[in-house]
């Protein structure tokens, strides 16, 4: 957001809903807050968000890039935007009851970059355990070898969280998820302590990126 537009950008959360649900082809779409650092945070970011969508065909969703009025109006009250064309690799579990993704599993290209959607409905009774232990695993994204990019984000605060990553290749995610000693007992716990009632892991092949991340397209040069 612009310096000053935050109200703005808070209230759109609620106002862009009947708009996005009248576009046609939109499949599937969630409207996401954002916190400060790299991960899961407790530390709202009043002036960034996330707008995640599934569409009919990729013409959809050109469409609606290229030239609807509710994009125009973000345009107007943002200083950078970065978009994401993704093709969906594999998605186990479910967000809102469903999978929007993909009930197949393909395999990323050799080499290539990838996008991963972690993304958890946290059980009120286990959201302070919850809190107690995941900042660490965000703090060791710091010094992820091969990390691009990375954002926590949020339906809700506290208990409907989420986090997009982009990898310079499978291999470097790999090498995190399950090598890291922090993120691999935080993984455990989440099965030892039950925290979330839903939850969803998804991987994705970027297919196109535009516009710039903190200043610069963390994919410049990789597609």
């Amino acid at each position: 957001m612009k310096p000053g537009h935050w109200r703005w950008g808070l209230a759109q959360m609620g106002t862009s809903v009947p708009v996005l649900q009248k576009i046609k082809g939109l499949n599937f779409f969630k409207l996401l807050g954002s916190g400060q650092g790299r991960g899961f945070s407790l530390k709202p970011n009043w002036y960034r968000y996330g707008f995640m969508a599934t569409w009919d065909s990729p013409s959809a969703a050109e469409d609606f890039y290229g030239s609807h009025p509710l994009l125009e109006e973000y345009r107007q009250h943002t200083f950078e935007q970065y978009t994401l064309a993704l093709q969906p690799l594999q998605a186990h579990g479910l967000w809102n009851g469903q999978n929007p993704f993909t009930q197949q599993t393909l395999k990323a290209p050799e080499g290539a970059p990838i996008a991963v959607l972690t993304r958890a409905s946290i059980r009120v009774t286990k959201a302070i355990d919850f809190w107690r232990n995941v900042p660490k695993t965000s703090q060791s994204l710091d010094h992820a070898e091969g990390l691009l990019a990375s954002i926590g984000l949020g339906e809700a605060p506290l208990i409907r969280q989420a986090t997009f990553s982009l990898w310079r290749d499978e291999a470097s995610m790999k090498a995190f998820a399950y090598k890291q000693a922090t993120h691999r007992e935080v993984i455990k716990r989440t099965r030892t302590q039950g925290w979330y009632s839903e939850e969803m892991f998804a991987r994705f092949t970027p297919l196109s990126s535009k516009g710039t991340w903190n200043g610069v397209d963390p994919l410049a040069g990789l597609l």
